[in-house]
């Protein structure tokens, strides 16, 4: 396994491969069962692996719930990052959803339970919510850097201006910085390459993609 510092914002040292963990647990109906994503988080481990992304909805909570046991007596090996945006229950209301300050507090404190840690490595916002504004979403980030829930923040699914700009206000008014940017992007889906890929490079973020082998399509399973 390889290493690289995450972006020019950190000191922080990940695998080049991610483990995604959108499909630990069977909250949506499919997915591995407990013992088999133990199984997979295992073996990463194995290869070298530290970085860890998962998110509150992943399988209605459950991805974060089984990643907190897994890593219980090994927390502080792992990177793991997390997303809020979207609340893991099927009954998260109207002041739990969507990028304010508050749906980030009250994600990231339910997200810590599940994932039996006092700190989360890396918080996404999952997708912009088109009402948030980025001084709110920044501001908020600090908060919980400086209250040691969160150690480093960034964006999902964003559009490169939007990055730009927060990332800008950050350096302007000396708050925690974005440190990361993730997207999607494989040989299916390639629109990355036309403005986020190269905004991250420019803002010196760390670039993760997401579903590199396009959602299964670059497995061949589709073919037939």
């Amino acid at each position: 396994m390889r290493y690289k510092l995450f972006g020019e914002h950190t000191g922080l040292r990940v695998s080049e491969l991610v483990l995604g963990t959108g499909n630990f647990g069977t909250g949506w109906g499919y997915g591995a069962e407990r013992d088999d994503s133990r199984k997979i988080l295992d073996a990463y481990a194995d290869a070298g692996g530290n970085f860890i992304d998962t998110a509150g909805v992943y399988q209605g909570g459950q991805s974060e719930e089984i990643i907190g046991d897994a890593l219980v007596g090994r927390r502080d090996d792992f990177v793991v990052a997390t997303k809020y945006t979207m609340p893991a229950g099927a009954n998260g209301g109207i002041l739990v959803t969507g990028n304010s300050r508050k749906a980030m507090v009250v994600s990231v404190e339910d997200s810590l339970k599940r994932l039996k840690s006092d700190y989360i490595d890396l918080l996404w916002v999952h997708m912009a919510d088109g009402v948030t504004p980025g001084e709110e979403i920044v501001r908020g980030f600090d908060d919980l850097v400086r209250a040691g829930k969160i150690l480093y923040a960034g964006l999902s699914n964003f559009p490169a201006w939007r990055v730009a700009r927060a990332a800008t206000i950050a350096e302007l008014r000396g708050t925690v910085p974005i440190a990361g940017l993730q997207f999607e992007h494989s040989l299916v889906v390639r629109s990355s390459e036309q403005e986020l890929i190269s905004a991250g490079q420019s803002l010196g973020l760390g670039l993760v993609a997401w579903s590199p082998l396009g959602g299964g399509m670059l497995t061949g399973k589709y073919r037939e």
